[in-house]
């Protein structure tokens, strides 16, 4: 079973099962006792336009809850360019949830995603989304890790189930990131609660898996962000057994499978949990935790260009409260944190502005920790997750369309699947 081990574990007034309860980083964990913690590996999505109803800027509105899936943490969610849809997750118990809902914020209407032929129930897993499907992978569920997942086709609403056939051994804690053509994991936590520094790039069109070279590649890790730069997956940050919370990170080439370690030089303070995002020449990490006894909530981060492998501070004026737990879109424009966990459940968050390396705050909406966040073009929509009451099936729209309209992230254009 997935677990931590002798690393540092904390509990918050005796709330044992709450995942922002653990120190570490986005793994499964069962004591001795049987008490499930988990811990979730937030997830950031770049920018793809879709149509979506006008908004007034820095305003939220509610997502309907009729049809909507059930509450709960630890999920994932991808933007289709027209729909978000959600997927997996936790809502007490042991066992994770195979169930799911696609959301159109022009009608602010649900569908559920079926259950035929869907992965088994997961959470602290990945999803991607290759232009046409959803593909999810790996994460755990009644104390076991998979190496098992489905590509979901919301066409057709249908699920076709991932080769096992040389896929990396099971996890959680991982990253994934879509290449155009592939998808790559890495990292994570295996079922003896060892730290992973080993990965794969699963080709959807010939169902097949190939390994990531090991040589060079950075120091086995969870709780990191990832993010693709159009030729390059950049790892950073996150939590080893050994050295605890990292500041090092590594460039992955698919085309010579290679790796490059990322600078240490003016790069931001070790930390796990962090959020990463692309913004077309950069890659912005923000937040996270580290813990030295004492929980530090942090609300620094640091734009890293790989061209130069550089690193340069985000300013700290203005900004929003130091946390983990919490979700990061790119807007075009800008980067949205918002929610998660810094001592207490968090409602607030803040747009930072690359350009101007300035900071200005989001407008309040509900709290929640361990959601989940897309971007739409217009709206960033974060759904799901946790608050002092329990799991989550709300969520909110946050109109961000000030200034000019936020121009797409550049993506490769996805190789066609095979048809079935």
């Amino acid at each position: 079973m997935l677990h931590l081990g002798a690393s540092k574990v904390k509990a918050h007034i005796g709330l044992a099962i709450k995942a922002h309860l653990i120190r570490g980083a986005f793994y499964l964990l069962f004591l001795s006792a049987g008490t499930l913690l988990t811990f979730f590996r937030p997830e950031s999505f770049g920018n793809i336009s879709g149509d979506a109803p006008s908004c007034t800027d820095g305003t939220w509105t509610p997502t309907s809850t009729t049809n909507a899936p059930a509450a709960r943490q630890q999920h994932t969610a991808v933007w289709t360019g027209s729909e978000m849809v959600v997927w997996g997750g936790y809502a007490g118990g042991v066992n994770g949830l195979n169930t799911g809902g696609r959301y159109n914020p022009n009608t602010d209407s649900w569908t559920l995603t079926s259950t035929t032929n869907a992965p088994s129930g997961r959470w602290d897993h990945t999803a991607v989304w290759t232009g046409s499907e959803m593909i999810v992978w790996g994460g755990g569920s009644d104390g076991n890790g998979l190496n098992t997942g489905g590509r979901y086709n919301p066409n057709t609403d249908s699920w076709t189930a991932i080769s096992t056939t040389n896929a990396p051994v099971a996890r959680g804690g991982h990253t994934a990131v879509w290449t155009g053509r592939e998808m790559i994991i890495w990292g994570g936590t295996d079922n003896s609660g060892g730290n992973l520094h080993t990965g794969a790039r699963y080709n959807p069109s010939t169902d097949t898996w190939t390994p990531t070279s090991t040589t060079n590649a950075p120091l086995a890790r969870d709780g990191h962000s990832a993010a693709w730069t159009g030729s390059e997956m950049i790892v950073w940050g996150g939590f080893n057994n050994s050295i605890f919370e990292l500041n090092t990170g590594g460039r992955y080439n698919p085309s010579t499978d290679s790796w490059t370690a990322t600078s240490t030089a003016s790069a931001p303070s070790a930390r796990a949990g962090n959020t990463a995002v692309w913004t077309g020449t950069e890659m912005m990490v923000w937040g996270g935790d580290f813990f030295d006894g004492t929980n530090h909530y942090l609300n620094s981060g640091g734009r890293y260009i790989p061209g130069s492998d550089s690193w340069t501070a985000t300013s700290t004026t203005n900004v929003t409260a130091g946390r983990y737990h919490h979700t990061a879109v790119w807007t075009g424009r800008q980067m949205i944190v918002w929610g998660g966990w810094g001592g207490s459940y968090l409602n607030i968050g803040g747009r930072y502005n690359p350009g101007a390396d300035s900071w200005t705050a989001t407008s309040v909406d509900a709290v929640r920790n361990l959601h989940t966040a897309v971007w739409t073009g217009s709206q960033m929509i974060v759904w799901g997750g946790e608050d002092a009451s329990g799991y989550l099936n709300t969520g909110g729209r946050y109109c961000a369309q000030s200034g000019p309209p936020p121009t797409p992230t550049p993506r490769p254009r996805p190789t066609p699947l095979p048809r079935p």
